[in-house]
Formats: structure tokens, sequence, C-alpha cells
């Protein structure tokens, strides 16, 4: 068998002004979605999607360029895929792409679940973790973020994640003012939904300490990437200072990228993201951090494809406790209606679909119904 033909699907839909979110200082306009498509003279193809964060035309770019070298190429071959350089983003996140679809593709030819591939006798499903906590606005009903988790618990979820929410400058939010939220939302689950925060990388040390001390004392699961990425000895004091785990990483594409985190415990969980660095650079991640006792908890935003790759992730990760899935809860009909056949998700878990590969193809007319549209997924806000 040889490969034919690699190419990229490029696909966008605008948010409704209702479904529109803001984080920080950017307002979500719409949802994008960068599919690789790798086909075979068998009629075989394999499917992996890329983070869309790294532009999907940027991203098809790559992907173009670096099609003559796999092209009449054998896709069993398990050093095929090109790795990730950690240095362009866009390049790395094709490289995922073509990544995550070799894997889907060798599956297929031997007629069995990448999951099956990653390790014996996998679950047949993982458990999902809601993941918004992005609409909610200080200036404008902050308490929208309680009224999201708890209908997250009504809807069968058993965990959540939050973000801080907008710029804390614009209404002059403080470390009080957050906990305070934090507070009643922990309160309206009464322990019924493990809890997480994402701090998206924007507070300083000084306010860290106390919202990871608060976190740690409410039993929430983990703190993600509080501080900047490049304040490793922060992370590394924030990480000592308390039990609850100090998660990151889910920008980063490499091993080596990981290794001064690692090496100097500032993370007790890393979360690389099959759809930023492909699957096997993230399966040798969690190798090296298995051996410095550190979990992993993959990144997963975006779309449905991407899903059942870092899905395939977690049922092949053998920690405890098990860590669930992140499925983000407001990309949009994108998500999953740019699969012919969605995958079943019932009281909180993604069911792995029973056909080979990732158990996933493209809808016939994903093109038509969802038109790529140039420019910038979002909008900078100023108040």
């Amino acid at each position: 068998m040889k490969i034919t033909a690699v190419r990229t699907v490029c696909l966008s839909r605008l948010h409704q002004p209702e479904e529109q979110w803001i984080t920080a200082q950017y307002r979500c306009l719409k949802a994008d979605a960068a599919v690789v498509v790798i086909e075979t003279d068998s009629g075989l193809q394999g499917f992996g999607e890329a983070c869309a964060y790294g532009g999907p035309t940027r991203i098809a770019g790559w992907v173009e360029f670096l099609a003559p070298e796999l092209c009449g190429a054998d896709p069993a071959d398990p050093t095929l895929a090109p790795h990730p350089n950690g240095r362009d983003w866009a390049y790395d996140t094709a490289v995922a792409g073509i990544d995550c679809a070799l894997w889907d593709l060798r599956a297929k030819i031997r007629g069995c679940r990448v999951v099956d591939l990653l390790t014996a006798d996998p679950p047949d499903r993982v458990r999902l973790y809601a993941s918004s906590g992005c609409r909610y606005d200080w200036r404008r009903r902050p308490e929208q973020l309680v009224e999201e988790t708890v209908a997250s618990l009504a809807a069968g979820y058993t965990a959540a994640k939050f973000r801080i929410g907008t710029d804390w400058s614009w209404d002059g939010v403080d470390v009080d003012r957050f906990l305070g939220l934090v507070r009643d939302v922990h309160a309206a689950v009464g322990g019924r939904l493990e809890l997480m925060v994402d701090g998206n990388c924007r507070l300083t040390e000084e306010q860290a300490l106390p919202i990871a001390r608060e976190l740690d004392r409410l039993g929430f699961a983990w703190f993600e990437e509080p501080l900047p990425l490049a304040q490793i000895e922060a992370y590394g004091r924030l990480n000592a200072a308390v039990a609850m785990p100090i998660s990151g990483g889910e920008t980063f594409t490499t091993v080596e990228q990981f290794r001064p985190y690692l090496e100097r415990r500032a993370l007790d969980i890393v979360q690389p993201d099959v759809g930023i660095c492909g699957l096997t650079e993230a399966v040798r991640i969690a190798q090296v951090a298995a051996r410095y006792g550190v979990g992993v908890a993959p990144h997963s935003w975006h779309n449905g494809l991407m899903a059942l790759a870092n899905g395939s992730l977690v049922a092949s990760l053998a920690q405890q406790p098990a860590r669930p899935l992140e499925l983000c809860l407001i990309q949009g009909p994108l998500q999953w209606g740019l699969l012919a056949d969605p995958p079943t998700i019932t009281d909180g878990y993604l069911h792995f679909p029973a056909g080979p590969g990732l158990g996933a193809t493209l809808a016939a007319d994903v093109a038509e119904r969802f038109p790529y549209l140039e420019g910038h997924y979002a909008v900078t806000v100023q108040r």
C-alpha cells in the first residue's frame, strides 16, 4: 500500500452573537477546524485533526510542503511522520495532523482501533470533563459561571473546568473576589462535580499562591497554567506549596520543552495535546513524565476528531487516579458536525466507535456546510 495524496480540509462556523465568548481580552467569533486527510492506492483514508490555533491555512501550507515526502511511501512505516520542532506552531500542528492521520490509517490497515494499538485491553469509553467557564463576564453577570457549572452537572458530567474570566483590570477584580466566585461554584455543586481551574497563564505568583491554597483546601483536582510558562522556578515553588497538582504545557510540542518542568518538579500533571504535538510525541511525553511520577491530562479543545485521538491517549494511560478527557462545551455545531457518524456521549462518557482507526470519517457535505472563513477566530476587546 502506498500513500497517493496528503491534503488539508479547512472548515469554519461563525458563532451566533449569543454564542460568542470572551476570555481575557479576546472575543471568539468563529470555530475553525483543520483536518489532514491521507489517501492511499487501496482506497483507505486516514484522518487527523490539527489544532486550528496553528492557523488553518498556514497548517494547510505546511501539509502541502511536506506531502511530497509522504507520497509514494508505505503508511505502515512508523518512522514516516515528521517530528515537531518546538519552534513553529503552524509547522508543529501540521505535523500533529499528519501524525494522527497516520495512526488512524495504520489502525485501519490492521483492522483495529487506534486505542488498540496503544494499549492491551483498553476501555470502550473515557470519562469527560466539561470545559468552559469562558462565557461569564466580571462586568455582566459573573454568576453565569455558577449557572453554567450546575448545568454541566445536570447534563451528566462528573467533572468541570472553568477559567478566571474577563480581564481583571477592567473591573477591579482581585484574588478575594475571584475566590468568592470559586466558593459559590463549589457550594452550588456540593461535591458532586470534580472541579479544576485554568489560569490561562495570566496570574502573578503573588496572586496564584492564595488561589492555589484555597483550591487545595476545597479539593480541586488541579490548577492549570496559573503563571506565564516561562516562570519555571515560580511554578516549582507553587507546586511545592500545595498538595493539589499544578498542571500545564498545552502549547508544548516536544519532550525537550517539558524536560525542565519535569526536572524541577514544576508540574505534577503535564498536558500535551495530540492535535498540537501529534500522538507519537504525546505518547513519548507521557512515558517520560511517568519516569518522574508526573501524570498526564491532555489538553483537548476544538473538535470531535481531536477528542477521539486525545481520548485514545487517555484510555492508554496506566495512572491512578484516572483523569478525565477535556471536552470543549462552546465550540458549537462544527465540533461534531464535521463527522459523518459522531460518537455516543452518555452520562459524561465518550464511547469509542466500534469501527477501525479513530472510528470516524468526515461528513460528505462538510465543506458545503462549514466553508472556511479567512481571518482570525477572535477580535480584541477594549474597555
